[in-house]
């Protein structure tokens, strides 16, 4: 059995699914709720906010498992992007219906709203949210929790956050806040990057800082009766694979526990188009970085001289199933952590960048200008794409980049469960 420090050293892109043998036994909130007789919820109307993530640790769904829990009534669920069955592509519009399993009505969250009405909170006691998070600011499901959060205060509904583990660990803290004027979807609240909380832990942190102010940042801030039901057996030390759990994909291309590493690794790069294979349409999601012109021999060379802590290359050559590339050959590296404590994982991407630069004097923000504003956008401000776009050296965003990273583990300390 791979020990704890192996395990962290040796986690690697989403080419490798690391199999832990039984030994850290992690309980999600939805199994301690239950095994604690899901006191506090009898007699009970329940909204859910759920994808197929939502599950106990034999893959019982927390949909089936609140549906069928005598004493309770779950009365409505809540769609967020994909969907509560998963069955809805990335950015694509969720629309409200009714569940085929259950027959319960279903309320989109991401379509002609992404903030419940009060009117779909009626006649509902407590609402429940049970999703998996990757531990990044750009995923949008934390952005439902804070627009679920906000209805729950307006009306008066109490929430309940069943909490999962974060994928990156609960230590890991990067990248810069978000900016006046770049709040969205994508960048909901004033948070780095990477925040080192777990679902709930961060539930609790929006609710008691202030940071609650709606989809684009402007609202007041509102403050909702808010109870989370924390695991056992988690340490903030622990990656996914230590907590002896199955991996649910919460979304398309995010089918692995080590994809969620990926995705702050690479996912800034997959907002220019026509620049980067991501491995996106190809069996490694936010785990390469290739295209027809380059030189994967060449690349890697480049990216070793670097000598980035924790980082090492290969060259990889394939042929990507879907999208702009489908069907042609491109060449480049794909990339694995061997020290990821020593790592900058959201740094990855940008000494990519600074490579491809170096050698074939192409920049992304040249070429993608049309996607700089969604760009700034997940990375929270203009400040990368015109000082990093300017010069093309990470070098030249390191200070910023790290700025933040201090006072906000100061801050979230606070609200830790574990």
């Amino acid at each position: 059995m791979l020990s704890c420090h192996s395990i962290r050293n040796f986690l690697c892109s989403a080419a490798v699914l690391l199999t832990v043998a039984a030994g850290a036994r992690v309980k999600p909130g939805i199994e301690v709720l239950r095994d604690n007789g899901f006191r506090g919820l009898e007699g009970k109307r329940l909204g859910l906010v759920t994808n197929p993530s939502g599950v106990d640790s034999r893959l019982n769904s927390t949909i089936d498992i609140l549906y069928s829990a005598p004493g309770l009534e779950l009365v409505a669920l809540f769609a967020p992007e994909h969907g509560v069955r998963g069955d809805i592509y990335a950015g694509e519009t969720v629309e409200s219906g009714t569940d085929a399993k259950t027959g319960l009505p279903v309320y989109s969250l991401y379509g002609a709203t992404r903030q419940p009405t009060p009117d779909m909170l009626e006649g509902i006691d407590i609402m429940i949210y049970d999703i998996q998070d990757v531990g990044s600011r750009s995923y949008t499901f934390i952005s439902t929790l804070g627009l679920v959060m906000r209805t729950c205060a307006e009306t008066g509904v109490p929430l309940m956050v069943l909490d999962r583990p974060n994928p990156l660990g609960g230590e890991k803290v990067e990248g810069p806040l978000v900016r006046d004027g770049f709040h969205s979807f994508v960048s909901q609240y004033k948070i780095p990057y990477v925040y080192g909380l777990t679902v709930g832990e961060l539930a609790m942190l929006i609710n008691e800082e202030g940071l609650n102010c709606g989809q684009n940042g402007r609202e007041e801030p509102l403050k909702c009766d808010l109870m989370v039901i924390p695991m056992q057996g988690w340490h903030r030390d622990m990656l996914f694979p230590q907590t002896g759990l199955p991996w649910v994909s919460p979304s398309p291309n995010i089918p692995y526990p080590e994809s969620a590493v990926c995705y702050p690794s690479a996912g800034l790069i997959g907002e220019m188009y026509n620049y980067l294979n991501i491995g996106i349409g190809y069996t490694l999601p936010f785990a390469t970085f290739a295209e027809q012109w380059v030189d994967a021999d060449e690349l890697k060379e480049k990216l070793d001289s670097y000598r980035i802590p924790g980082v090492a290359w290969r060259t990889i050559h394939y042929k990507p199933i879907s999208g702009r590339l489908a069907g042609k050959l491109v060449h480049g590296v794909q990339y694995y952590y061997t020290d990821y404590d020593a790592a900058t994982i959201t740094l990855t991407q940008f000494y990519v960048m600074q490579a491809v630069w170096e050698l074939y004097g192409r920049n992304p923000f040249e070429s993608s200008e049309d996607r700089i504003p969604m760009f700034n956008k997940v990375c929270g401000s203009d400040y990368v794409s015109t000082v990093f776009g300017g010069s093309m050296k990470v070098s030249d965003i390191l200070e910023y980049w790290n700025a933040d990273v201090e006072a906000f583990k100061r801050l979230s300390a606070k609200y830790y469960l574990y």
